[in-house]
């Protein structure tokens, strides 16, 4: 059985979050950890918990949800995994760091590009990988149907949606996407956002304001 643990780390808020089973293999999802305090709370968990880091997923590379993967890549020796049409947010964020006040943030680099039907394996259980472009162009969500787990990154929160009102984004794209790939999903089906609580995707499609169908 699949637990998932949540962290809120660095100035926007961001949720990473640690998957992990029986097996104590685990994932890392969207590691936001910047200063040396969050990296430390995030490596003490896994080191308590006697989780073994199998890998390093990013659903999307804006720049809050990208911070920590060079850390995590040296620290555990995983690969990242990342969708392409991502890759020129992952080579901006440099840029992004510099603006927003991230001067220690370190560059990282794709191993892994990952795709619509991927299926990722840790321990005795899976995440498939669905693509949710419109907050990002190359936006996956992590999926799994029978423990009713959908890490949705900025795609879909309690309440509210991803922006779209950065370069590359699109409204229609993302609309699309949680009508055609979230809002399919069974009612009870957690999800795991990337800023905020989690939220069900029942709740969503009788009260987000947003996207409705």
């Amino acid at each position: 059985m699949i637990q998932v643990q949540t962290f809120r780390f660095n100035p926007f808020g961001e949720n990473t979050y640690v998957l992990f089973d029986e097996t104590k293999e685990c994932v890392i999802i969207d590691p936001g950890c910047h200063v040396y305090e969050e990296r430390s709370a995030l490596k003490n968990y896994i080191q308590d918990q006697g989780l073994k880091v199998i890998h390093l997923l990013n659903t999307h590379a804006h720049i809050d949800h990208v911070l920590g993967n060079e850390f995590i890549k040296r620290t555990y020796g995983v690969k990242l995994h990342l969708h392409k049409e991502d890759l020129p947010l992952l080579l901006n964020a440099a840029s992004r760091a510099e603006y927003y006040g991230f001067p220690t943030y370190e560059a990282s680099t794709v191993d892994v590009f990952i795709e619509e039907g991927d299926v990722i394996t840790f321990g005795n259980s899976n995440l498939e990988v669905i693509f949710v472009p419109g907050h990002a162009p190359g936006h996956v969500a992590f999926l799994n149907k029978t423990e009713k787990i959908c890490v949705s990154g900025d795609v879909l929160f309690k309440g509210s949606i991803g922006r779209t009102d950065f370069p590359l984004c699109s409204f229609e794209d993302l609309e699309n996407s949680i009508k055609t790939k979230l809002y399919t999903l069974e009612d009870d089906m957690v999800v795991y956002p990337g800023h905020g609580e989690t939220t069900t995707i029942g709740y969503e499609k009788v009260h987000n304001p947003f996207v409705k169908l």
